[in-house]
């Protein structure tokens, strides 16, 4: 099996929407979270919105590690190459995200500035190698996926001495996220927040296993469905949510099992506790300061801590007037709903975060949702 073909065939995805028809209550709405902006990009994509019964929406969440990080960090960053004259190492998305001013890194280093993107923890620790005469300073983002690779660079510093490498840490993590939303349903100046169930992220889960979501049917009576990242995935895990909602169930389903289990990756998750302990508190983009949501850089490790040798301060920063992204990130809104969405915001010209990442809402809306167009009935004249 390729495991990618099978998971997009057209006449599966029919009888699925077939299931999800005869299976949906049409009395009650169905609001559906996927956490995960790769999801959120799989339901464009492949049309799969388009497939479901009129009463059941899929709500785009917060999972989009580039989206959450607050404008606070970026300016950070790029104080970090201004000031002390660094190399940053950065993923590509991270480039175009706006900061205070509309001030990018990309902008940065239009300007002069030392920002090299990189595709993985690798090439910063090859980058630091070849510059021993300079201070190299990998800007690390996302949620527990990308968190072990973090881990493998510190600890590979440590081995080889590499003191003239650091890490600026911004790793976050899922559940606690989810318990935010679920914990703050409604925040003054937004729209409430309706969610029945959640999509759990694909990758995250394969770290992180099924067992950290337990705590939402437990304590908050939602379902979650851990689900892939392939359309017929999406459809069979919202039929599995619909399934729940409908018998009164509430308990976490694995339905992407040919990668998750309920343990996920032991020895990734031993490594990260190695390096790595929880933060207090964190700020995201979209939800404020969040308890225990992110992770910082152990004692024993601290010579790696960029913010410890650069003495970051943590700053906070607001977004960009008129800009809708936090809303986006909680659900609370649709990007089409953002005044600034296709007019003032575009990829070319983005004015929030969710419109740069391959990740974000925006995006997605933008490249596969903001053309489409409904069907035109066309008559067709009998031929004499």
């Amino acid at each position: 099996m390729k495991y990618v073909d099978e998971f997009r065939q057209h006449h599966l995805a029919q009888k699925l929407a077939a299931a999800i028809g005869r299976e949906v209550d049409s009395a009650r709405e169905y609001r559906l979270m996927e956490f995960c902006g790769g999801h959120t990009h799989a339901i464009f994509r492949y049309g799969v919105q388009d497939l479901m019964p009129c009463n059941v929406e899929f709500v785009h969440g917060p999972g989009c590690p580039v989206c959450v990080l607050p404008i606070g960090r970026i300016d950070n960053a790029i104080h970090l190459v201004k000031q002390h004259d660094v190399i940053l190492c950065t993923y590509g998305d991270m480039l175009r995200v706006p900061g205070s001013g509309r001030q990018s890194l990309l902008k940065v280093k239009a300007a002069g500035g030392d920002v090299r993107m990189v595709y993985s923890t690798l090439d910063a620790l090859r980058i630091a190698r070849d510059n021993p005469g300079r201070q190299v300073v990998f800007f690390a983002i996302g949620f527990e996926t990308t968190t072990p690779p973090t881990a493998v660079a510190i600890r590979q510093a440590q081995a080889e001495g590499l003191t003239n490498f650091t890490v600026f840490c911004n790793h976050v993590l899922t559940p606690a996220a989810m318990r935010s939303i679920l914990e703050s349903p409604a925040v003054p100046g937004m729209a409430p927040v309706s969610i029945d169930g959640f999509l759990g992220p694909a990758h995250v889960s394969a770290i992180i296993g099924s067992r950290p979501y337990e705590f939402v049917p437990a304590e908050f009576r939602r379902p979650v469905v851990i689900a892939g990242f392939e359309p017929l995935d999406v459809m069979q895990s919202a039929l599995m949510l619909i399934r729940q909602l409908n018998e009164g169930r509430c308990e976490v389903e694995n339905e992407y099992t040919r990668v998750v289990n309920r343990r996920g990756n032991v020895k990734a998750q031993a490594l990260v506790a190695e390096v790595f302990e929880l933060c207090h508190a964190f700020e995201w983009r979209g939800l404020g300061l969040v308890a225990h949501s992110a992770l910082r850089i152990k004692d024993a490790f601290g010579v790696w801590d960029a913010e410890r040798r650069f003495s970051i301060a943590g700053v906070s920063a607001p977004d960009s007037k008129g800009c809708e992204c936090p809303s986006v990130l909680r659900g609370a809104r649709k990007p089409a709903e953002c005044r600034l969405f296709g007019t003032v915001c575009t990829p070319e010209n983005p004015m929030g975060a969710c419109m740069v990442s391959s990740e974000g809402a925006c995006a997605a809306y933008w490249s596969y949702g903001r053309l489409r167009q409904p069907p035109v009935a066309i008559k067709v004249e009998a031929v004499r």
